[in-house]
């Protein structure tokens, strides 16, 4: 229990859950956006190590697919370090820094609003917008772009965890960390039962393992079962969306002090899971075709628009 406790916090979704959200993405990109995601990909300094995971498969989809994770993958990267917890380590080429940014995949929002809370430090919403400037801008240095890329693809999957966006905060204003400091027994995994609430909806989307023609007929599946929203919303949507579910769902019932997962729960979180991995896809495929769109739109103008929406005319002859 004490190691349970002491162990650092859960990533967001695991790697099935970010590789599903990213193919569903991909299969609906249209050519031109896939072009241009792939053309920024291939200047991302781990373009090569991505590839080596890939088995000769396609090597744009390879680097889709592995960028979607890397956010998580350089926590246990040494040429990485966690600000605040590490010294900083040197800076590598074609990065502008190796710091984890460990509170962009989250913010801690009270379930229950006026309760009164510690500062969170989750950046989630606001990177979400900053990344999609940078992605969209035709000014800002490739580098820039390269990186900003594979954080806006594992971003848009951390904002539809309802985990990400929603802690239960005690009296004293101290919060669980989105679900972190909640001990839970799940007998559904009956090789690691006790665990965290959070890591338990991080793991329901399949396992981490998770690829080839296994992932690729679990996204046939759930493509089939949600189908794409009418409207793709925004950032802000998705986070408000991930904390009303947070508020209603994603707590076991009853006050006990490890609470023990139901079927009655675990089926609901499942399906949950499942709906929100595939908007996931269905919206990301969207933020990335707006964000070019918007990089073709000033590139023909001329002009950088920063996230203020403030205009920077470049004079042409």
């Amino acid at each position: 229990m004490l190691l349970l406790v002491a162990s650092p916090p859960a990533m967001a979704w695991n790697a099935a859950g970010h590789r599903i959200i990213a193919l569903v993405a991909w299969e609906r990109l249209d050519e031109r956006t896939k072009s241009a995601v792939t053309a920024v990909l291939r200047q991302h300094p781990d373009f090569e190590r991505w590839q080596a995971r890939g088995k000769g498969a396609d090597p744009d989809l390879v680097a889709f697919l592995e960028a979607s994770t890397w956010p998580d993958d350089i926590r246990k990267d040494p040429r990485f370090y966690s600000a605040g917890l590490e010294e900083p380590t040197p800076t590598r080429s074609g990065f502008p820094d190796m710091e984890r940014r460990l509170n962009w995949h989250f913010v801690d929002r009270p379930l229950e609003p006026g309760n009164r809370i510690r500062p969170s430090a989750g950046m989630i919403d606001r990177q979400l917008v900053a990344l999609t400037a940078t992605l969209g801008n035709p000014k800002a240095a490739i580098a820039a772009r390269a990186y900003a890329l594979p954080w806006l693809i594992h971003l848009v999957g951390d904002a539809h965890q309802p985990l990400h966006a929603a802690s239960r905060y005690r009296a004293d204003g101290q919060g669980d960390s989105g679900g972190n400091a909640l001990t839970i027994f799940n007998p559904f995994q009956p090789r690691h039962p006790l665990t965290n609430l959070h890591r338990y909806w991080d793991d329901l989307p399949g396992p981490p393992w998770l690829r080839g023609k296994r992932l690729t007929n679990t996204v046939k599946s759930l493509s089939i079962l949600y189908p794409p929203a009418t409207s793709p919303g925004t950032p802000e949507q998705w986070i408000n969306e991930s904390w009303l579910l947070a508020r209603q769902y994603a707590y076991p019932p009853g006050d006990d002090t490890v609470p023990t997962i139901s079927p009655e729960f675990h089926a609901n979180a499942l399906d949950i899971a499942r709906r929100r991995v595939t908007e996931a896809g269905h919206r990301l495929a969207e933020q990335l075709r707006q964000a070019f769109q918007e990089e073709k739109m000033r590139q023909a103008r001329g002009d950088t628009r920063g996230a203020d929406g403030r205009v920077s005319r470049e004079t042409r002859p």
